[in-house]
């Protein structure tokens, strides 16, 4: 009775003290869970029968499970089995082993856009970390000490590599959140639960398995994925557990050791899943608006600019919508308060219109998004929507045919169109690019025409004459008279002319003949 009161204490499981609990196995059948087979996808299917047909263990796992025990239809599958990475790429022909710190497997199916991953991971063993090898540095810093190892973490006893295989409960105890924590067997219609999941998707309640505190510092980017569970699971009534949420702010100070470029793909799935909004919410209910990520603590700033949070909403739609959406045009909208900012101070100091505009982006990408993005097509995507604003302007001439025909046209048009609705430019402008864009040749010429007709005329203003200068004759007043004339027939009045006339000169002797003026 003593030894299970401070095993209590200790947070440790009424069994053996220190040992890990893993769960007792409960197997729930389609007439309790209520799961819809029709929500599950084809591909999902295809790929459990297949490691089932050669003697391997599967299920679906995870989020997956989640949603179809709340009715929705999954977006995204995972299959997890007791079959190793090359034994699951050797049953598919177009599968791929990824990952260093977790090895999964990609089966992909379909090409181009229109192609399907699902990911297949192999049981792991729940590892003491303490019994892990340790390395100094981070995962960026100690590669080479890395190489080889498969199961190690740093001094924080964050996790850098775990990829050692091991049964389905101790799988399901080193997952995240007891409702990811579940599998469903397509071909059974089981589901098995080891951590009390189905009792909380029905309690909707986000719960960690095991320590929180101890689970945030294994792997910080899990402080992240809370919030974005609570945000997308809000909407049907699920909300953190008071243990859950209570270490996130202290457990912050961890994400500092997370490499960048990680924290930038979390940040990306934060805004990108179509709970961008809902999400932002979260951080400031949780005390989490600033200190996650520099860029992220911008967007959070900013959410609610007119500007910035109708790029959100219209982020979110998309997505709800199952459109694509690209992190360009969305951090784009985000830093475009900066840009223009800085061009307008390059213009002010009379600076040339497009350069001062490349100088801008180039002074935002250095303070804002620095290399994690590796500068590539990321940054050159949000260039070219920013690069395109001016453009719109022009209206005449060849500009509107080749600017159409721009590979990113549609985004930087999109772009134009926020940018309307917010007022920041003339709908009229914006309505005009789009009926321009879905026009055939003949009405784009008509719609160019019209453009040039609705220019303002430049007001035709006389040439100044010089102050004190006299015309030598006449005639040649009449020709600087006829070239700086608003108009044809514009002629000096007589008494204007007369004045500039110069006087004959009289011979001495008061003779009547004279001669022309410089004779003798």
């Amino acid at each position: 009775m003593i030894k299970k009161f401070i095993s209590k204490l200790l947070g440790q499981s009424s069994g053996t003290p220190g040992k890990p609990h893993f769960g007792k196995r409960v197997e729930v059948g389609p007439k309790v869970h209520g799961i819809d087979p029709n929500l599950v996808d084809e591909r999902a299917i295809h790929v459990v029968r297949t490691l089932q047909q050669a003697g391997f263990v599967a299920y679906v796992v995870g989020g997956a499970v989640r949603d179809l025990l709340v009715g929705l239809r999954p977006k995204d599958f995972d299959v997890a089995t007791d079959a190793t990475p090359e034994q699951v790429k050797g049953l598919f022909r177009r599968a791929f082993i990824i990952g260093r710190r977790f090895r999964i497997v990609h089966v992909v199916y379909g090409r181009g856009r229109e192609h399907e991953v699902i990911e297949v991971s192999t049981f792991r063993a729940h590892l003491d970390n303490a019994a892990a090898e340790q390395v100094k540095g981070n995962e960026r810093t100690s590669k080479s000490e890395l190489a080889g190892m498969k199961h190690a973490v740093d001094s924080t006893g964050r996790v850098l590599r775990d990829n050692v295989w091991g049964p389905q409960d101790e799988d399901a105890t080193r997952r995240d959140f007891t409702v990811n924590a579940m599998y469903y067997d397509p071909e059974s219609q089981i589901v098995v639960d080891y951590h009390g999941g189905m009792q909380d998707v029905k309690k909707r309640v986000l719960r960690m398995i095991g320590d929180p505190a101890t689970r945030y510092r294994e792997d910080p980017v899990r402080i992240i994925r809370a919030i974005r569970f609570a945000a997308k699971l809000s909407p049907l009534g699920f909300k953190l557990e008071g243990k859950t949420a209570k270490p996130l702010v202290a457990c912050k100070a961890l994400l500092q050791d997370v490499p960048q470029s990680r924290l930038f793909d979390e940040m990306l799935k934060l805004l990108q899943t179509g709970h961008a909004l809902a999400s932002i919410e979260q951080l400031h209910q949780l005390g989490l608006a600033k200190g996650i990520y520099p860029l992220l603590d911008v967007v959070v700033e900013r959410a609610q600019t007119t500007f910035v949070k109708a790029a959100l909403a219209d982020t979110d739609r998309r997505v709800g919508e199952s459109k694509p959406v690209a992190p360009s045009f969305l951090l784009a909208c985000v830093l475009w308060a900066d840009v223009r900012e800085g061009w307008e101070q390059r213009l002010a100091r009379r600076e040339h219109a497009f350069p001062a505009l490349q100088d801008a982006i180039d002074e935002v990408f250095n303070a804002r998004i620095g290399d994690v993005s590796g500068r590539g097509k990321l940054a050159a995507d949000m260039r070219e929507i920013w690069m395109m604003q001016p453009r719109f302007e022009k209206r005449v001439g060849s500009t509107p045919f080749g600017l159409v025909e721009q590979a990113r046209f549609r985004a930087a048009f999109d772009f134009l169109r926020l940018r309307a609705d917010v007022a920041e430019v003339d709908i009229t402008l914006a309505d005009w690019w789009q009926e321009f864009s879905m026009a055939d040749d003949a009405t784009r010429e008509d719609l160019v025409q019209q453009a040039k007709a609705e220019r303002p005329k430049p007001v035709a203003r006389r040439a100044p004459r010089p102050v004190g200068e006299e015309l030598k004759s006449p005639s040649t007043r009449r020709q600087v008279d006829e070239a700086t004339s608003p108009g044809e027939g514009f002629e000096a009045a007589p008494s204007e002319a007369a004045k500039k006339r110069r006087r004959r000169r009289r011979k001495p002797g008061g003779a009547e003949g004279s001669a022309p003026a410089g004779q003798d």
